[in-house]
């Protein structure tokens, strides 16, 4: 599988390979990313054609899904966030 993204982008173009029952393609990944551009997860939201997406858009929208959401936000631990090493956080060993 190829993956290409543009710098700073969480959508990226991923060429999937063909196998027995379907023929290669292309498809979107939507995939958050850090303040290094980084992907912030192993694997996106992968949109192989324009209903899937409006399928997707119609399922996220729904306010119900925004509250539980919201609900899990108050029960999960918060998470600490990344930090990274700075030019002039050297250690001599």
């Amino acid at each position: 599988m190829l993956r290409r993204g543009r710098e700073e982008q969480p959508i990226f173009l991923m060429k999937l390979p063909s196998s027995r029952t379907r023929q290669a393609a292309i498809a979107i990944e939507i995939n958050p990313v850090d303040s290094a551009g980084s992907a912030t997860k192993k694997r996106g939201i992968v949109v192989r054609s324009a209903s899937e997406l409006d399928e997707f858009n119609r399922i996220l929208a729904n306010q119900k899904l925004v509250d539980l959401a919201r609900k899990v936000d108050q029960v999960n631990p918060k998470q600490k966030e990344a930090t990274s090493i700075s030019g002039s956080d050297v250690f001599e060993i």
